[in-house]
C-alpha cells in the first residue's frame, strides 16, 4: 500500500431527528412518563391487533428467484441473468414494482448522495483517498455497480423501467391485481469492488502473498423491496448504514466460478457430487452426522489450490426456501469444515470457511460456535428452521440467510491475543444469531435498526453468557452503556430514530436497546415473565414483517406487564438513569413518652392537629357570583332542612368547635386507619422497643423512570436488599421515599449494588460509609502496523509470549 501521507482523519457528521414524544400533562412533574403509549404507536387494524399479533387479514408479498451468475475472477466481474415471480398478496392493485440495486451505493453517478460533514485529512493512504473521493460527481463513471442490459416480462417484451441512485422502478404493462403473479427476466452485469477500499459489505479481498481472491458476494442481484401493509413500498435508498428490507421467497441460484473455488451460500447444494472429488463428498457425509468439525477441504488442500490455480470452471447450484435473500462466498483458498447440531426433530448443518490466516482461530472455535448459537438461539425463540448454518472468515461482520461473513485472523506465527479471540466468538455468535433477527422475524432494518440489531445483540450476550462463564459480554449487562448515557443530550438520538440520522450507531442501535431489554429480564419483569412473552414474539412474527408497536403490544399481552413507562423512557427518550439517596431520616421508638398525633390524612396546607376549618374554595369564581346573583336559583340545600346537616351549619358558621378539646380526643380516638393511640401493652413495647426506623428519600436526577434497587448494609455486616417498583414514581417524577423497620442499626445504605439500571453518577448512590476508591492503571495503548485486516492481532500477545 503506497503511503501519501502520515495519518487520516476524517470528520463526519449527521442530523438527529428526535422521536415522537407526546406529552398529556406537559407542566406537571407526574403523569407523563406513565401515561400509555396509545397516541404515539399505530392504530391496531385487521392486520395487526392490539395485542401485538398478526390480525386475521394479515398479509405479505412473495418474490421467487431463478438466477444463473458467471464469476470472471481475471476482471472481477459478475454476469447474471434472473427470473422473479412476484405475487401480489395485498389487497392493492399495484401499476409497478421497486427493485433494489444496492451496490450502486459504491457508484459515483448512482448512489444515494446523502452527504455528510467532511473536512481536510492530516494525511490519507492511497485506497483512503480513493475511497474519499469515490462519489466525485464530476469524475468520469467509476463503472460500480449494478448495469441492468436486458429487462423483459415472461414472455421477452420490452419493460419500461427507471433507476433512480439505488432504487430501480419496473412500470407493468397492466396493473397487477390483487391474489395476481408477475414473472420480468432481468440481464445485468456487476463489477466487484475491493471490500477494504470501499467499506462494501460484498466485494472481493486480494491476498497479495499468492495472489488469490476472497468473494463475498452480498446485495449482488437485483432484489424486491417490501411492499407492506403499514408503509407500502419500502424504498427509501441505501446509504450503507440502514440496512435491508426484503421480501421472502423460494431461490434456486447456478454460480459459475473457476473449478478449484470452493462455495458456501445460502441454502443447500443439490448437486455436491458434481462438484466435489468423491474424497470430499464422502468426508462431507461423515460431517453429517458428526458432534465435532471434520474438515472437508483440508489446509494442505486449500494450500495447494492457491499454489496452481485452475483455469476449467465448474457450476454449483443452491436451492433455498422462504428465504429473504441469497449471498454466497468462493475461494480457492478455503478450508471447509463441517459438523451437526440436532435442532428439535432434525439436525442443522453448521459449517465454516477460512483461510490459513485464521486457521488456528477457526479450526477451532468457528463451527462449534456456529451450532453454540444455533442451539441456544433456538431455546429462546424457536426451533432454527433452515437446514443449514454457515460462518465465513472474511475480515468482515455482516449476515445473510444461513451464512455470515466474519473476521479473526492469527499472526503469521499462528498466535492470536485474547482480544482477537473474543471478539471473534462475539461476532460469529452476533452474525450466525441474526438468521433468528431479522432473517426469520423480518423486520425492517432501513427504519428501525434496533429491531434487527438491538434484539439480536441481546439474545448474543445471552448466548455469550451460556458460551463462557467468564466471557466479557459487551452488550446487555447495564454498567456498559453509561458512558452513552451520560453525553450531553444534544449528543444523543432516542433508540426510536431512523438509522439514516443516528450519529453514535452502536451504542444507540446495539447497545443500547440490548441493555434495556436486559434491564427488562433481570430487573423488572423476571426470567420467567420475560422469557415467555420474548419467545411469543418470536414466534407470532417469525417469516413476518413485525413493527416495534407489535413488539411493544406482544411483550406486554404475553406477560401481564404494562411496560409503557419503560418504552417511553428507555426507546422515544434520551433521558439517563441517575437516581439519589436525597436524605435518610433515621429514629428510634420513644416507648415511654407521649404518644404523638396519628395522621390518618395528609391534606397539603392543612395541620391535622388543628380543628380543620370550613371546607370552602379558596376563590368565589364567577359562576358562583352568578348564581348567587341569579335570585330565580333555588339550591336544594335551601330548600331541604334535612339536608342542613353539622358542616352544612359549620361551612356558615352556626357552629363553633373548641381546639382543646379537639386535641385531647385526637390524643385518644382511633384514626382513620383505625389503629389506637392508647399506650403499648408489654408486649408490644418489647417488640419495638429495639426496632431501627428510617425514611429513604430518594431523588430522580436523570430523568429516567427506573425501579430502585436499595441495599442496606448493618453494623453486623449482613446486608439486605430491596427492589422498589418503577411505579414508586407514578405521582412524582422527580422524589419519592420509603419507610423501613429494621432489627438492626443500618451502617449504610447503596443504590443498585448490581449496577443493574445504568445509573450515571453513582457518587449520589450511598448513605453512612462510602467505599474505598478504586485503583487504576494508567497505560499507552498499543498501535497496530497499518495494513492488519479487522479482527486480525498486531504486536505482541501473550500467547506468542508463551510460545517462545
Amino acid at each position: 500500500m503506497k503511503l501519501l501521507f502520515t495519518a487520516l482523519l476524517l470528520a463526519a457528521t449527521t442530523t438527529a431527528t428526535f422521536a415522537q414524544d407526546i406529552k398529556n400533562n406537559p407542566g406537571s412533574n407526574h403523569g407523563n412518563k406513565f401515561e400509555q403509549l396509545g397516541t404515539i404507536l399505530t392504530t391496531p387494524n385487521e392486520q395487526r391487533t392490539a395485542s401485538g399479533a398478526p390480525g386475521n387479514k394479515y398479509w405479505q408479498q412473495r418474490a421467487d428467484y431463478n438466477i444463473k451468475c458467471e464469476l470472471d475472477e481475471k476482471n472481477l466481474k459478475l454476469t447474471g441473468t434472473e427470473t422473479v415471480t412476484y405475487f401480489n398478496n395485498s389487497p392493492d392493485p399495484l401499476t409497478y414494482i421497486w427493485i433494489q440495486l444496492d451496490e450502486n451505493e459504491h457508484n459515483n453517478k448512482n448512489n444515494a448522495a446523502y452527504p455528510t460533514n467532511t473536512a481536510m485529512p492530516k494525511g490519507a493512504t492511497v485506497p483512503g483517498l480513493e475511497l474519499m473521493t469515490a462519489r466525485d460527481f464530476n469524475a468520469a463513471d467509476n463503472g460500480n455497480g449494478v448495469v441492468i442490459t436486458k429487462l423483459t416480462d415472461a414472455l421477452g417484451a420490452k419493460l419500461k423501467y427507471t433507476v433512480n441512485k439505488t432504487m430501480m422502478r419496473i412500470d407493468l404493462p397492466t396493473a397487477l391485481k390483487p391474489g395476481a403473479q408477475f414473472t420480468f427476466v432481468a440481464d445485468w452485469t456487476y463489477k466487484i469492488t475491493d471490500r477494504n477500499v470501499f467499506n462494501g459489505r460484498g466485494g472481493y479481498e486480494y491476498f497479495a502473498e499468492d495472489g488469490n481472491y476472497l468473494f463475498t458476494m452480498a446485495q449482488w442481484y437485483p432484489r424486491l423491496c417490501v411492499y407492506s401493509d403499514f408503509q407500502g413500498w419500502q424504498n427509501h435508498q441505501f446509504t450503507g448504514k440502514g440496512e435491508f428490507a426484503l421480501t421472502f421467497g423460494n431461490f434456486k441460484v447456478q454460480m459459475t466460478v473457476p473449478a478449484d473455488h470452493v462455495i458456501g451460500g445460502t441454502g443447500e447444494c443439490t448437486n455436491y457430487p458434481a462438484v466435489l472429488s468423491d474424497e470430499r463428498l464422502a468426508r462431507y457425509q461423515k460431517s453429517k452426522s458428526s458432534a465435532v468439525p471434520v474438515e472437508i477441504v483440508t489446509l494442505a488442500e486449500a494450500a495447494k489450490a492457491s499454489a496452481t490455480p485452475s483455469s476449467a470452471k465448474k457450476t454449483w447450484v443452491f436451492q433455498a426456501n422462504n428465504v429473504r435473500d441469497f449471498a454466497w462466498t468462493a475461494s480457492r483458498r478455503f478450508v471447509w469444515d463441517a459438523m451437526a447440531q440436532p435442532v428439535a426433530d432434525k439436525n442443522v448443518m453448521c459449517m465454516s470457511f477460512y483461510g490459513k490466516e485464521a486457521y488456528n482461530l477457526y479450526s477451532r472455535y468457528s463451527t462449534r460456535l456456529v451450532a453454540h448459537t444455533v442451539k441456544t438461539y433456538s431455546d429462546f425463540t424457536f426451533p432454527y428452521p433452515y437446514p443449514v448454518a454457515q460462518s465465513v472468515e472474511a475480515a468482515n461482520g455482516m449476515e445473510y440467510p444461513m451464512i455470515c461473513f466474519n473476521y479473526g485472523r492469527t499472526d503469521k506465527d499462528g498466535t492470536y491475543s485474547e482480544s482477537t479471540k473474543n471478539g471473534m466468538i462475539g461476532v460469529i455468535i452476533h452474525e450466525v444469531g441474526h438468521n433468528f433477527f431479522p432473517m426469520i422475524v423480518n423486520s425492517d432494518e432501513r427504519q428501525w435498526t434496533w429491531m434487527d440489531e438491538g434484539l439480536n445483540s441481546f439474545v448474543e450476550y445471552l448466548t455469550e453468557e451460556l458460551w463462557d462463564n467468564k466471557f466479557p459480554t459487551k452488550k446487555g449487562g447495564a454498567f456498559n452503556i453509561i458512558d452513552y448515557m451520560k453525553l450531553p443530550k444534544n449528543e444523543l438520538e432516542p433508540i426510536m430514530t431512523n438509522s439514516e440520522n443516528i450519529v453514535r450507531f452502536g451504542p444507540n442501535a446495539y447497545t443500547k436497546p440490548a441493555t434495556g431489554l436486559n434491564i427488562l429480564r433481570e430487573t423488572i419483569m423476571g426470567r420467567e415473565l420475560f422469557d415467555y412473552a420474548f419467545k411469543e414474539y418470536a414466534r407470532r412474527w417469525a417469516f413476518k414483517h413485525p413493527t416495534p408497536a407489535d413488539f411493544f403490544r406482544t411483550m406486554e399481552d404475553a406477560s401481564g406487564e404494562d411496560l409503557d413507562w419503560f418504552w417511553r423512557g428507555w426507546f422515544y427518550s434520551t433521558d439517563p438513569c441517575d437516581i439519589s439517596i436525597d436524605s435518610v431520616s433515621v429514629a428510634k421508638a420513644d416507648i415511654n413518652g407521649k404518644p404523638a398525633p396519628i395522621k390518618a390524612v395528609v391534606i397539603p396546607g392543612v395541620d391535622p392537629t388543628k380543628v380543620a376549618p370550613p371546607a370552602l374554595n379558596a376563590f368565589e369564581d364567577i359562576s358562583k357570583v352568578r348564581n348567587r346573583e341569579d335570585k330565580t336559583i333555588k339550591y336544594q340545600t335551601d330548600k331541604d332542612p334535612v339536608s342542613q346537616d353539622f358542616y352544612w351549619k359549620y361551612d356558615r358558621g352556626l357552629v363553633t368547635v373548641d381546639q382543646q378539646k379537639f386535641t385531647d380526643m385526637l390524643r385518644n380516638q382511633p384514626t382513620a386507619a383505625g389503629v389506637a393511640t392508647e399506650p403499648l401493652s408489654a408486649e408490644e413495647s418489647a417488640k419495638y422497643a429495639g426496632k431501627y426506623f428510617y425514611v429513604v428519600s430518594f431523588g430522580n436526577k436523570g430523568g429516567l423512570t427506573m425501579p430502585i434497587i436499595v441495599e442496606f448494609t448493618f453494623k453486623d455486616g449482613s446486608k439486605m436488599l430491596d427492589r422498589i417498583p418503577a411505579q414508586i414514581w407514578r405521582l412524582n417524577e422527580q422524589s419519592a421515599s420509603k419507610f423501613y423497620m429494621h432489627d438492626k442499626e443500618v451502617a449504610s445504605i447503596k443504590l443498585d449494588p448490581m449496577r443493574e439500571t445504568a445509573d450515571i453518577d453513582e457518587t449520589n448512590n450511598y448513605w453512612g460509609k462510602m467505599p474505598s476508591p478504586s485503583k487504576f492503571a494508567i497505560y499507552k495503548q498499543k498501535t497496530g502496523a497499518a495494513g492488519v485486516a479487522r479482527g486480525q492481532t498486531s504486536g505482541v500477545t501473550p500467547m506468542q509470549v508463551e510460545k517462545k
